[in-house]
């Protein structure tokens, strides 16, 4: 997983955008903005197509890009 990777936290399901690492842990971020979380690197898997084009849409919509 590299940094802008959408993955999804397998202990709850979020999806989030990997933004970095801090110590053991990789930082996610909500779609469309919100508070990071760190994950267990172990614990992440890559988010499903279908996830990740929702996951863009929220992030375009919040952003104002979009009427």
């Amino acid at each position: 997983m590299k940094v802008g990777d959408f993955v999804v936290d397998a202990r709850d399901g979020r999806i989030g955008r990997v933004m970095g690492r801090e110590g053991p842990y990789v930082q996610l971020r909500p779609p469309g903005g919100g508070r990071e979380w760190d994950c267990p690197p172990d614990t992440l898997r890559p988010a499903p197509p279908g996830e990740v084009l929702r996951a863009r849409v929220r992030e375009r919509n919040r952003e104002g890009r979009l009427p």
